[in-house]
């Protein structure tokens, strides 16, 4: 994926109302590849979400300011790192802060899955 085309969904998300969190990948990736790839985390609304490959992913322990917002630390409306798929159901991301995540598939989800105001 181009980085125009990242900036244009980027754009298309704030224009959605802040839907729950997502991110991109680049073309080409399946589920099932193990690398890590670059990953821009949607933040905004705390880290509660991801959208991997088409698919929808919730974090397993989600993060919040306690008020809709990334915990300090994090930055806002994105988290730049890596996302890792480490298993049909799962994956992982990753950034040079420290964070760790990791994300469960949500099979049969197509929508964003919260929206904050």
């Amino acid at each position: 994926m181009t980085v125009r085309a990242i900036i244009a969904s980027a754009g298309l998300l704030a224009l959605a109302g802040c839907g729950a969190a997502a991110g991109t990948t680049p073309a080409g990736r399946s589920p099932g590849d193990a690398s890590r790839v670059p990953y821009s985390l949607y933040t905004h609304c705390g880290i509660g979400y991801a959208r991997i490959n088409g698919h929808w992913y919730k974090a397993s322990r989600p993060l919040s300011d306690g008020s809709g917002n990334p915990p300090s630390g994090w930055d806002n409306p994105y988290q730049q790192g890596t996302i890792q798929v480490i298993s049909r159901v799962a994956a992982r991301f990753r950034d040079t802060a420290g964070h760790r995540v990791r994300f469960v598939l949500q099979p049969g989800v197509t929508r964003p899955p919260r929206i904050c105001s």
